[in-house]
């Protein structure tokens, strides 16, 4: 089972990236290990390669997940000192999973990364998703995918998740919708 969340990793000068992404955690709800499957030519891939170190996060706060999809995080991310040992702990995250790399494989463009939990923890209930949330995740995977998949399709996805979001969204979710709205027009 694919679980979409955030992954926080150090960047080389100390700095904390924030990516959006889906690990394979299986269909246990203990998430003792996962796969992370980034692109080799990702940050998160190149932090991984180079500390071993991060922390899986998952949230109901899809604007954060948004931004970052699409690069757009304006400000550093609040990280919750009092959590884990890597001071990468997003503070507005419902759960969190610190991790090592056990093993790394990318001999292929699409990297495969075995990690282990090794401390875990909540800082919040899970709010949940309405339909709106899970389209903002879907839009914002969409983004994610620009390069990739042909104009014409994602401007098709995206008419119909607008439709969803017009009747379900609160403000996150109408603010997070017309980022990536705008970010789409932006590279087209």
């Amino acid at each position: 089972m694919i679980l979409e969340g955030i992954v926080t990793t150090h960047n080389e000068d100390g700095t904390v990236n924030v990516s959006p992404m889906g690990p394979d955690v299986g269909d246990d709800a203990v998430v003792n290990q996962f796969v992370l499957k980034p692109f080799n030519t990702s940050q998160t891939y190149q932090n991984l390669k180079r500390s071993g170190v991060g922390v899986l996060h998952i949230t109901d706060d899809v604007l954060l997940i948004a931004r970052a999809a699409i690069h757009q995080l304006t400000d550093a991310p609040t990280i919750d000192e009092s959590c884990g040992n890597l001071r990468l702990v997003l503070g507005n995250a419902c759960r969190w999973f610190e991790f090592e790399v056990v093993e790394l494989d990318d001999e292929q463009q699409r990297t495969r990364i075995q990690c282990k939990t090794t401390q875990q923890g909540e800082l919040r209930p899970f709010w949940g998703f309405n339909r709106a949330k899970h389209a903002v995740l879907e839009a914002a995977i969409l983004a994610t995918r620009v390069g990739i998949l042909e104009r014409q399709e994602i401007e098709q996805q995206m008419q119909q998740l607008e439709i969803i979001v017009g009747k379900t969204a609160g403000e996150q979710e109408l603010a997070a919708f017309e980022l990536i709205q705008r970010f789409l027009a932006a590279t087209n």
